[in-house]
């Protein structure tokens, strides 16, 4: 596509410049020759102080706020909103992808990857259907590579995804939506068939400095989607109501139109009566759900209600959801005998307090929790985290999360004073351990028969940021190494 051709489709811009496009960026690192390179402000570092770089790095225009109509020798073009300028080019250099596929939004605090996973899973049973999670990017069964900690990529990031998708001829799409992506707009130029929401508990106030804000960033999902299916139990509920055009809830409530009933945990799966509100009639099915943890209740009840309104048959729900396999780092059980281990990216306190209160009436012995808080984000949290490991576990280690460039002792104290609070005892029934790794020796040496450990906190990721590095993690395979070695000396013994 040439310059002044995008320029004119994507950002009304009519400008007798000539180039042709190779691609768009917003770091600088990232550009190519071609690329239009987009100077957006950051929280920090504004991008205008990488245009030279971007220069050399081959760009031929420069896209911002500023009023020039040159910089570095190159075309400048301003535009009043950098963030959203960014998502503009890139889904137009793309030919707007979004719109090849009935697009199906899920967002919420806790929640969503398991029920974009879940929803996927029913919706590939019928149809080609591309995932872009924070744990997995897929083109129906099979994985794409995925970098970063983060559930929503930037724009041009999503958009080349999608292109792949659509150059993949999927013909539905699961994206796993965030706050941020939202409010760094991200997903700008995405229409959604079906809006997915979970629930709504304070996180990322340090980005977006209230809960009012947090939760208008995930009203939007609902502005932008045809259909709503939204967490009746939540106390958030008429907010995103109001927000939607069109509703269909789901719950525990009797209010709700998707609504489970007579719940019962056996072994590894949970059954119950779903009674599906619609039309005027009650009409009931018997599920059975192969996942651990009540809460995983309402996320399949939102899958399946989104499925749903894809025109998938209840009988084919049903039986498509008893064949679900499960979410890495998500309840994954590393061993179940003589002790448990389990790895789960429980980092949020509502998160952490659902997982130990799944696992304590399973749990013979003791409850022995690890779990960290990353540095930089939500501090607010810390205390709450720690309060609720004393509180649900009977022995808590405090360990590192993704610390980047924040000192590790700071956060640990953080957390360790919601412990102290609630009557913790250090090296009694918490102990601090800046490093994970020695964290996780630790909470597995302790285990004794009939003991469950469970990892919190980082679950499918497959990086630490300890300081400013980023060094290589898996959380599975560190828990697997280090029983191997307890065996091996336990044997020797």
């Amino acid at each position: 596509m040439t310059l002044r051709v995008l320029l004119e489709e994507a950002l009304g811009v009519s400008r007798n410049i000539t180039g042709t496009v190779t691609g768009v960026a917003q770091d600088s690192r990232k550009v190519k020759r071609g690329f239009i390179f987009v100077a957006r402000p950051g929280l920090k570092i504004d991008g205008h102080a990488f245009v030279e770089t971007a220069v050399k790095q081959g760009a031929i225009a420069v896209v911002g706020e500023r009023s020039e109509r040159e910089m570095a020798g190159l075309p400048y073009i301003q535009v009043s909103n950098a963030k959203a300028a960014v998502a503009q080019l890139a889904a137009a250099f793309y030919h707007y992808p979004a719109e090849s596929f009935i697009n199906f939004g899920v967002t919420g605090t806790d929640g969503k990857t398991t029920t974009s996973f879940i929803l996927h899973h029913l919706l590939n049973q019928h149809f080609k259907t591309a995932l872009m999670s924070t744990a997995a990017i897929r083109i129906g069964k099979n994985n794409l590579e995925l970098e970063g900690h983060f559930t929503t990529p930037e724009a041009p990031e999503v958009q080349a995804l999608l292109a792949r998708f659509r150059e993949s001829n999927c013909s539905h799409a699961v994206l796993e939506t965030s706050s941020h992506g939202f409010a760094q707009h991200r997903l700008d130029e995405i229409s959604y068939h079906v809006g997915v929401w979970t629930n709504l508990t304070p996180e990322h106030l340090d980005f977006h400095e209230s809960f009012e804000a947090y939760r208008e960033a995930k009203l939007e999902l609902m502005r932008r989607s045809k259909i709503a299916i939204l967490n009746r139990d939540d106390p958030n509920f008429n907010h995103f109501a109001q927000a939607a055009s069109s509703v269909i809830s789901y719950g525990l409530s009797d209010r709700a139109d998707w609504q489970a009933k007579y719940v019962r945990a056996v072994a590894d799966r949970q059954l119950f009566s779903l009674y599906l509100n619609r039309r005027g009639q009650n009409e009931r099915y018997e599920v059975m759900l192969p996942m651990v943890g009540h809460y995983n209740i309402h996320n399949a009840l939102a899958a399946m209600a989104a499925a749903y309104q894809a025109g998938i048959k209840m009988p084919d729900i049903i039986k498509g959801l008893q064949s679900f396999p499960g979410v890495a780092g998500r309840m994954q059980v590393v061993q179940a005998e003589p002790f448990k281990v389990i790895v789960d990216f429980a980092h949020t306190p509502p998160a952490l307090e659902k997982a130990l209160d799944t696992l304590r009436p399973i749990t013979p012995g003791r409850l022995i929790v690890m779990i960290g808080a990353a540095g930089e984000r939500d501090p607010i949290k810390r205390p709450s985290l720690g309060k609720i490991s004393q509180t649900h576990a009977d022995i808590a280690i405090f360990t590192e999360e993704d610390s980047r460039s924040e000192n590790i002792v700071t956060i640990l104290i953080d957390i360790a004073n919601g412990a102290i609070h609630a009557g913790g005892n250090a090296t009694q029934t918490y102990w601090t351990i800046p490093d994970r790794r020695k964290a996780m020796r630790l909470a597995i040496g302790l285990a004794q028969p009939g003991d469950t450990v469970l990892l919190a906190g980082k679950g499918h990721e497959r990086s630490l940021e300890r300081g400013y590095e980023t060094i290589p993690w898996d959380e599975v395979a560190e828990a697997q190494a280090i029983l191997e070695n307890r065996a091996a000396k336990e044997g020797k013994a």
